[in-house]
């Protein structure tokens, strides 16, 4: 048997993935995800406390100026993004559905919101925060086009951790 890893016809990520707004039936979907330990820490509340407490994609005016879903060619969740915006920074956050974690998709997942961001704020430089001890994470955002440009306390304390600020160099390999 022959791998064709190697070959540029072999598709290891053939899924299509399309940004488009994040509606309130994505936003309780993404609610309910649950991720494995430790990665539980990534679990959103339940959606009616998001919604009465106005957190995050929670609150509608947010929702529509910062978060976007992330669908597949069937209409299918898999994933959203955070567009927080500093002065001359994009700040990425994004989730992908714990179901397809670990498959390979999260470089090609992460370089559609990185062109997402690019489109939306051409200027601005791109980075993201994440936890040192996500090294999956880490390895998905480098094969990404990202490096680590500093560490430092999590700035939610009750996580004691420290993360990493990675920002997003523009390479030819990494274009998109």
């Amino acid at each position: 048997m022959t791998n064709h890893q190697g070959s540029k016809h072999y598709k290891r990520n053939p899924l299509e993935m399309t940004i488009c707004p994040m509606n309130p039936l994505h936003a309780q979907e993404i609610c309910s995800w649950t991720y494995e330990s430790p990665y539980h820490i990534y679990n959103w509340p339940a959606w009616e406390h998001m919604q009465k407490d106005g957190i995050e994609f929670g609150d509608p005016v947010l929702r529509a100026a910062q978060y976007t879903a992330v669908i597949d060619n069937q209409q299918q969740l898999i994933g959203y993004a955070q567009f927080f915006p500093i002065a001359g920074v994009t700040r990425l956050g994004l989730g992908i559905i714990p179901a397809l974690c670990g498959q390979g998709l999260g470089p090609a997942f992460t370089r559609l919101i990185v062109a997402e961001a690019r489109r939306r704020a051409p200027e601005n430089e791109i980075d993201l925060e994440v936890l040192t001890w996500n090294t999956r994470a880490v390895r998905t955002y480098e094969q990404a086009g990202f490096h680590i440009a500093d560490t430092y306390p999590h700035p939610k304390s009750d996580l004691c951790s420290d993360c990493y600020c990675m920002v997003y160099e523009p390479s030819e390999h990494h274009r998109g």
